[in-house]
Order: C-alpha cells, then structure tokens, then sequence
C-alpha cells in the first residue's frame, strides 16, 4: 500500500517511522512546505521528497494520505486528499474551530468513513486491554474512570501560541479516552490554573486542569492534566466499577526495583515523552488504518470520533469560563465510537 505523508515535524516522523516498518506499507511521497525537510525524512525513511501538494494528491498511484501538516492546514489537506480518492490518517484536531470542522464534514460527506483521526492512545496496549476488559463485564458496571496525563516539561511558547490551549492541543487526547470508555458524555465541568510557567499565563492559557465527565448513562471521569511532571510523563488510567478495578501504571524500560542502604523500591525513571511511551500505539494505529483500506470499512476513531472530542473541548472552555457545568448534546457530540 503506497502512503503519502504530508508534513514532516516531529509528529510526521513518528508515522514515517510507522510507515517504513509496516510490511504492507510503503512511503512513496514526502511532502514539507520546507523541501529540505522532504528529503529529509525521505532520505532516512525512503518516499520522493517535495513540496507540492497538489503532486502528491494527483499521484494515482497513492493510495493514503498520512496529514501531520501544523493545524490550521488539516481541513484543507484531508478534504482535498478525499476528493482525490485517498483514505486520510488526519493528526488532531482536525480544527480548532468547530465551524471549519462542520464545513469539512459537509464537504466530504460520506466520504468520511474514509478519515481516520489520530488518537493514538485508543491503540495503546495496556488501556485497549482495559477497554476491552470492562467491555467484556470484567469489573461490572463501570461507574468512574480516572486519566491522569502530566507532561514532563511545557512547550515553548511559539508552539502554544498556536495550539489552540491546553484543552484543544493536550485534553482532548483525554476526552477521546473518555468517550472510548463512557461512550455519549452529557456533562462537563472544568478548572485550570497558572502555576508552572508565567509565558502560558501570558498567552491566556491554562497549565493545569481538571475536568470532570458525565457520561449518559450515569458514569463519571475525571481528568487530571499538567504541563509539567518532575518524576516524567505521567500517563495512568484507572477503571472503577460495581465488581472491581482495572488500572494501567506508568510504564519503566525495565521492571527492575532495586533495595539498599540508600534507598528501596527504587527503579529507572518513567518513559520520557511521548516518542517512547506510544510508539507501539502508533504501530497499532497505523496497522488499524492499512486493515480498514484493504477491508473497505471506516477506521476507529473516525472524523466523529475527531469532531465529538472538540466538542467536549469547547464544552470544558466555556465552563472554565462559566465556572458552571455545561451539558452537552449527545446528538450533536456524536455517538460514534462509544462504548459498545
């Protein structure tokens, strides 16, 4: 299968790396408004290195396009990548602006089934164990579910400028986790707080936050994030329920505790960053995508999938605004890829 990969920062890295080591998968094009970083990727992942968009799209040779352009270009690129015929793995947001996102929706209509978005985390080993545990009745009914996501250190200033705030660029990985679990969520109440950096104040961005979910059949979430962790990336999830719990740690090189004199239970620090902590969830993304092309049904998580996550995002905005709980409407929010 002969992928197209469009935008090649760090995150467009990661799915080159993805698409080289896929044996159903090759990189045919590389395309970066910055060629040099087109050749590049290409050189150390293979694909013909560009900048032309619109010879990539034209390419009948390519069968998916892989969107990992900055942001503001999502909508544009995935919708002309559809309309050429191409299946689109899209980077999240699709958009910051839930209008521009509604307006993609129209344009590509059904062709949507045809989108893919990239939450990764869904594809991570240990909370798609967990999911598919309290699935299968394991702990009962699931009443509460716990995420905690906590950067070892907060991006530069030029990049949160752009990313939309701490709700739309780090929770909304968090949102989609908890519609993965709780299905349609009615309910959303935020708080945030400036007590890391004094640029991200300055930006009119929050550094901390915790949200609190209300799913439609009663179930809560809370969400605990943070733009700075000491110890590393903290990325924990708990499933609470009428028979039991079921939760995920954080995850080590090695399962190595070490006791002296000095010190016990001590072992090597947490997985740095997200690079070492989800790389075999972007594998398993990837190979879910190739799978939903070649079986011709719609990858999981979907454009829905993409847009229901924002909209829990403007939901905790305006509630952080409000200081009041918002609901939301299952029917607007989707109910594309709930509980099931």
């Amino acid at each position: 299968m002969h992928f197209a990969l469009i935008g090649c920062g760090r995150i467009g890295r990661v799915h080159a790396e993805s698409i080289a080591l896929h044996p159903r998968a090759e990189l045919t094009r590389v395309c970066d408004a910055v060629e040099a970083s087109a050749r590049e990727v290409a050189d150390r992942f293979g694909g013909v290195p560009g900048s032309d968009v619109d010879a990539v799209l034209a390419d009948p040779a390519i069968d998916a396009v892989v969107v990992a352009s900055p942001t503001p270009t999502h909508v544009d690129l995935l919708a002309r990548a559809v309309e050429a015929g191409k299946a689109v793995l899209c980077e999240k947001p699709i958009d910051l602006d839930l209008a521009r996102v509604d307006e993609c929706r129209t344009r590509i209509g059904a062709a949507e089934s045809r989108v893919m978005v990239g939450f990764n985390r869904r594809f991570d080993p240990s909370f798609r164990a967990v999911r598919e545990r309290v699935a299968g009745g394991e702990i009962g009914r699931l009443e509460q579910l716990i995420i905690v996501s906590r950067d070892p250190a907060p991006s530069p200033a030029a990049y949160l400028a752009g990313s939309g705030g701490l709700f739309r660029d780090m929770t909304i990985h968090d949102f989609d986790m908890a519609r993965f679990f709780l299905g349609d969520v009615v309910e959303v109440s935020a708080m945030g707080s400036n007590l890391v950096a004094d640029y991200i104040a300055e930006l009119g961005d929050i550094d901390g936050a915790v949200v609190t979910l209300r799913g439609a059949d009663g179930a809560l979430c809370h969400i605990t994030n943070s733009r700075r962790c000491t110890f590393g990336y903290d990325q924990r999830l708990e499933a609470f329920g009428s028979l039991g719990m079921l939760s995920v740690d954080n995850l080590r090189p090695d399962g190595v505790r070490a006791f002296t004199a000095q010190s016990t239970e001590s072992a090597a620090p947490y997985l740095d960053f997200f690079l070492d902590r989800y790389t075999p969830a972007y594998r398993a993304e990837l190979d879910h995508f190739v799978q939903s092309i070649l079986d011709d049904s719609a990858p999981e998580p979907g454009f829905e999938d993409g847009r229901a996550a924002l909209v829990l995002a403007d939901a905790a905005e305006e509630s952080l605004r409000t200081g009041r709980a918002v609901a939301v409407d299952a029917a607007a929010a989707t109910t594309a890829g709930g509980r099931r």
